[in-house]
């Protein structure tokens, strides 16, 4: 079925928008876009961070939008100290070039919300619609701001032949970006592959990659079609109208590309993930963390009456409690944890997964 599904939020009054981007015929658009959705009012604008900082101070809004290229101080630079001194739900506003989808994952590590890439078509009335939802869940979210680096776990799982690692899955959306920092830095850095799907521009998801590979001891690349997973692998599915599906043959993981078409909101889908691996659910473990919607949820249900571990992000520490929340209430979560024991967790099911196959051997 179409995730179409809003998130459980928290209240219902209008939400205060201030846009902040130094382009005015932007600032003029995005009004027009948030004038079409009796959910928001834009209070303010500014296009600068000094006038920025001024704005909030008497308007006090739910949720900014934040260019990344601004004169003086930079989008990024004053983010930062925002979050540092005022935490609130951020929405970064960006480009479609390489060094500014860098920066915008940068943001959403600094604990920006989400991201909306300015689109080639502003008329587009699906669009407005799109913005306007994720502008108006992100006036709903909890705010999570972590001040960490990215640790190896030195812990090691042992030398295991790749017919006999499991698999983990994960979908992601909105909040994502930190949350995955958070659970892949804390799992074992020689423990089995992970596939995950982020919701996320193709783009961004590039510069996620490079910066989870360049932080994490782990292998992490997006999705290559027939590449064989193994150990201390980390795959991003690829957002280019392609769904990322699994393949299993002689005991050997690997990754296919699909183009054909699918019911779903999202491309790629963390339901056609999971229900790819439905197959060989007894040697999966999926995980379902923060986001708008219920992507993931009943293909993640289907995994657990196969016989999977299941796994989702509480209320408390997510961004959105959407994807989870909607996995937890039809049954498909086993274990409900916050972000912080998630990772250590996937570790514990790895474990018992390997436990298991030493029994079968010995039996």
């Amino acid at each position: 079925m179409p995730d179409t599904a809003e998130p459980s939020l928290r209240a219902s009054r209008t939400k205060k928008v201030v846009i902040v981007d130094d382009s005015k015929t932007i600032r003029s658009w995005l009004r027009v876009v948030f004038a079409q959705d009796a959910r928001l009012e834009v209070v303010g604008e500014a296009d600068s961070a000094e006038k920025a900082r001024q704005v909030i101070k008497h308007t006090r809004p739910d949720v900014i939008t934040l260019d990344i290229e601004m004169p003086g101080m930079s989008g990024l630079d004053f983010l930062d100290r925002l979050m540092q001194l005022r935490p609130m739900p951020v929405v970064m506003i960006s480009g479609s070039t390489q060094s500014n989808s860098d920066a915008t994952i940068t943001a959403l590590t600094l604990g920006a919300v989400d991201c909306i890439l300015k689109p080639s078509t502003p008329t587009n009335r699906d669009v407005w619609k799109d913005i306007s939802r994720r502008v108006f869940s992100a006036a709903c979210s909890t705010v999570q701001v972590t001040r960490r680096s990215m640790k190896e776990v030195a812990r090691s799982r042992g030398q295991v032949g790749n017919d006999e690692l499991p698999l983990i899955l994960i979908g992601a959306s909105t909040g994502g970006v930190a949350a995955l920092e958070e659970v892949l830095s804390n799992l074992h850095t020689d423990g089995p592959p992970v596939v995950v799907v982020q919701h996320m521009p193709g783009a961004f998801l590039v510069s996620f990659s490079h910066l989870l590979n360049r932080n994490l001891s782990q292998d992490v690349a997006i999705v290559r079609a027939g590449e064989p997973l193994g150990a201390g692998q980390i795959r991003l599915a690829p957002s280019q109208g392609m769904h990322t599906e699994i393949v299993r043959e002689r005991g050997q993981w690997s990754c296919a590309l699909v183009s054909e078409p699918q019911n779903t909101l999202h491309c790629p889908s963390v339901d056609v993930l999971f229900r790819s691996a439905l197959p060989f659910s007894k040697d999966v473990i999926g995980v379902i963390l923060t986001g708008l919607g219920r992507d993931g949820a009943d293909a993640l249900l289907g995994l657990r009456k196969a016989g999977a571990r299941t796994m989702g992000q509480d209320e408390h520490t997510s961004v959105i409690y959407g994807m989870p929340r909607v996995a937890w209430e039809i049954g498909a979560v086993q274990k409900q944890l916050p972000l912080s024991l998630i990772g250590e967790g996937i570790n514990r099911a790895a474990a018992l997964h390997a436990s298991g196959k030493s029994k079968g051997r010995s039996s």
